[in-house]
């Protein structure tokens, strides 16, 4: 059955079962893997992307529960134009292996938008889903204040 689905401003229609995870649909129909496949279970964080902003889980939801337009790493920022959250990813040096940071980036995107002056026990609470192995924890939370800051300012 055909499923019209909206991804980074593109629509696509896939003729695949409603049950591949989204996780799949990017990855290997679309071609878009900064989407990261970590556990399979939604546990992890490392396939979190934007659907109608808010962050989920892409290798639990099912392509026929996707209800609005899906935003992935690919779709939230340039190289040549990054968004406030990718600068100040940079600035702070949050990435180190880099596996879990699109993820991490999209999980901290849904919480400026829900909460644009979050305190630490705010950002804790919102980012307590998204596992880093590399442990870049105190990175991710000057990178989030820092961000949230730049946007207020803009």
């Amino acid at each position: 059955m055909p499923h019209d689905v909206t991804v980074n401003g593109t629509r696509h229609s896939l003729d695949l079962p409603g049950e591949t995870p989204l996780l799949w649909v990017l990855r290997d129909e679309l071609g878009l893997t900064g989407t990261k496949y970590g556990c399979g279970v939604a546990a992890c964080g490392a396939c979190t992307v934007l659907v109608a902003g808010e962050a989920v889980r892409a290798c639990a939801l099912p392509l026929a529960d996707v209800w609005d337009e899906v935003t992935t790493i690919e779709g939230f920022g340039t190289p040549e134009a990054l968004a406030p959250l990718q600068a100040a990813w940079v600035r702070h040096q949050a990435a180190q292996c880099g596996y879990c940071q699109p993820g991490q980036i999209l999980q901290a995107a849904a919480l400026l938008a829900e909460n644009p002056t979050p305190d630490d026990a705010a950002i804790n609470a919102a980012m307590s889903g998204n596992l880093c192995r590399c442990g870049t924890y105190p990175a991710i939370r000057a990178a989030i204040h820092d961000a949230a800051a730049a946007m207020s300012e803009a």
